[in-house]
């Protein structure tokens, strides 16, 4: 039976050009050699704009992992801002969301970047809010600090950020060629603030973006996390590989959105899912066999290492992780990914060698393995119960698996009507059905004060 609600799904795709899956790079026909060009990402950018997908989505690293160049998938081929900038100007409609790290930036010149990226695209842009644990050896910092700290100096930034595209008015720009003014200085307001990471007086030196603020997007589960993705995003990507896990995260963390006066049916919970289709049933399980069969497991250790935040080199692949192993929990990487892990391995009996290749396939996410029906029936179940807005869909290998998403997929959800065939808006926004927020005018004073 056809959908028959208005209301669809989000759908975004992340551009991660090697292939989602570990090791598919290895793969005949992966385009490998094409990695960092403006071919293949701009073949990738209109194929997603033909599916009438929402948003493109970069990720982005500030470090060149353990063996410099070895592994293709860390996502640093592309910055994101230069890129975007370029397939601003071979797409029309689909959203572009920059990941950009707290850690690394400051809030004056990532409010400019956004705001130019978002003027250049017709307001399609977001960014993408992260802190970062690893890569501030490249930015003369010792350490990358605690979380606690990480996520202080988030919330201050994302807060000095978006009052720097609030202090334009929307009508500042008043272009009065007779009195020489090109912008009124009664309708742009400084900031004026001091804190504990940041001093900025702005105002910023560009008009408001098109879209009033770009999309914020936030990645992260733990307790800072949520707390300040509630306060800040209109979406939050997260790892959720189980249906009810991920019914009581939207709950929850809609309940910390409402709690922070804001409205949750205007903020988008996007969890990851890997779809590994075939025409058919066996032609899927084929292709995830072949994926399999492609693997590093030398490789696939360290990252299970990295990941885990343990020493694995003691134990056989066909050996599950000792109990022991896992009291100490994680220190750096995400907790909600590592109990994946701990509940495949204490719970399943999955030895390492599955534990490895389950990481290889989805990287904690949900993946499913079949046609594209079987995959879009776990897609609208799954909406259909709460457990989520939308998707962030992530190709397990490139091309092949990026074609079929857009070929074979999106064009099962729309045939049900969970998915637009055409584009409603010009805007990230409006596509999202997100509300444009007010001018500084339309705000209390108390907005643009520190």
């Amino acid at each position: 039976m056809a959908h028959t609600s208005n209301k669809h799904m989000v759908l975004s795709i992340f551009m991660i050009t090697a292939g989602y899956h570990y090791d598919s790079w290895t793969m005949p026909g992966s385009r490998v050699e094409e990695l960092g060009r403006l071919d293949l990402v701009k073949e990738m950018a209109q194929k997603a704009e033909a599916a009438k997908l929402d948003i493109m989505f970069f990720g982005d690293v500030s470090s060149a992992g353990r063996i410099p160049g070895a592994d293709p998938t860390v996502s640093g081929h592309y910055e994101p801002f230069t890129t975007l900038a370029a397939l601003s100007q071979h797409t029309s409609n689909i959203g572009m969301i920059a990941t950009a790290s707290t850690s690394f930036y400051e809030p004056y010149n990532l409010a400019r970047l956004m705001a130019g990226l978002d003027e250049m695209s017709g307001g399609r842009a977001g960014w993408n809010m992260v802190t970062s644990s690893v890569g501030h050896e490249n930015f003369g910092i010792t350490e990358a600090g605690s979380s606690e700290e990480r996520y202080r100096r988030a919330t201050e930034f994302a807060d000095v950020v978006t009052r720097l595209w609030d202090s334009w008015a929307d009508d500042a720009m008043v272009c009065d060629r007779q009195a020489g003014i090109w912008a009124d200085p009664e309708r742009i307001r400084p900031l004026r603030h001091t804190g504990e990471f940041f001093d900025v007086q702005g105002p910023l030196n560009m008009r408001r973006p098109v879209q009033g603020r770009p999309v914020l997007v936030q990645a992260g589960s733990s307790a800072a996390g949520l707390e300040f993705g509630s306060r800040f995003a209109d979406a939050i990507y997260t790892t959720q590989p189980v249906k009810e896990d991920s019914m009581a995260f939207c709950r929850q963390f809609k309940g910390l959105v409402a709690g922070h006066g804001r409205n949750p049916d205007h903020v988008k919970v996007i969890p990851g899912i890997v779809p590994i289709l075939g025409a058919t049933e066996k032609e899927a399980q084929d292709v995830m066999r072949n994926l399999g069969d492609h693997v590093n497991m030398a490789s696939g250790r360290y990252l299970m290492e990295n990941r885990l935040e343990m020493k694995l080199d003691e134990i056989d692949l066909d050996e599950r992780i000792p109990a022991s192993y896992w009291r100490r929990g994680p220190v750096k990487q995400s907790r909600s990914r590592w109990e994946v892990f701990r509940h495949l391995s204490e719970d399943k009996g999955y030895t390492l060698r599955e534990l490895i290749l389950e990481h290889s396939r989805g990287h904690g996410h949900q993946w499913v393995a079949g046609t594209a029906s079987k995959v879009a029936d776990v897609m609208v179940d799954w909406f259909e119960s709460g457990a989520c807005d939308g998707f962030n869909l992530n190709a397990p290998y490139i091309m092949g698996g990026f074609d079929a998403i857009c070929d074979l997929l999106v064009p099962e959800l729309q045939n049900r009507g969970y998915f637009r065939e055409e584009y409603e808006h010009s805007t990230l926004r409006g596509n999202l059905g997100l509300e444009r927020p007010a001018a500084w005018d339309k705000q209390p004073e108390s907005a643009l004060q520190a």
